[in-house]
């Protein structure tokens, strides 16, 4: 006779693999819903209903992630300028950075070093100080009505 742990049923009377399975489904339905939202409602009016970025509120400046969801909306909607000026860090950064956690966990690697870590920090870093600059020209944008 086998133990539960054999048969994958610790904690439920599922297998794991159709708890992994649910939880997937589950989690795309969650992202299909939320990028079906902002491709619908235009981050760019000043009235959309999106939360305001604390840093922003709190210091005036630009983070690393404002603009992102007007970015998101523009690449939605094909209009890969207007994602450019919004955000082109993360428009070119979060697919690298997927892009290099896929091929070191193919490889059976941790994806996590040192200087990954590192080099993600000092870039977010540079990112929030160089858009703050003074007439830096790639700014998230809002639409006046």
């Amino acid at each position: 006779m086998s133990s539960p742990a054999q048969r994958g049923l610790i904690g439920s009377a599922e297998p794991w693999y159709r708890r992994r399975l649910y939880a997937l489904l589950g989690s795309g339905a969650l992202l299909i819903a939320a990028l079906s939202y902002i491709g619908l409602v235009d981050p760019h009016q000043p009235d959309s209903f999106f939360p305001l970025c604390p840093f922003h509120l709190l210091t005036g400046w630009n983070c690393p992630g404002c603009g992102a969801l007007r970015m998101t909306h523009d690449v939605l909607h094909g209009d890969l300028l207007a994602a450019i000026n919004d955000n082109v860090v993360l428009l070119i950064g979060v697919p690298l950075l997927v892009g290099w956690v896929l091929l070191r966990r193919r490889g059976g690697k941790w994806p996590l070093t040192l200087p990954a870590i590192a080099t993600v920090m000092i870039t977010l870093l540079a990112w929030t100080v160089v858009r703050n600059l003074p007439g830096f020209p790639l700014v998230p944008t809002l639409l006046a009505h």
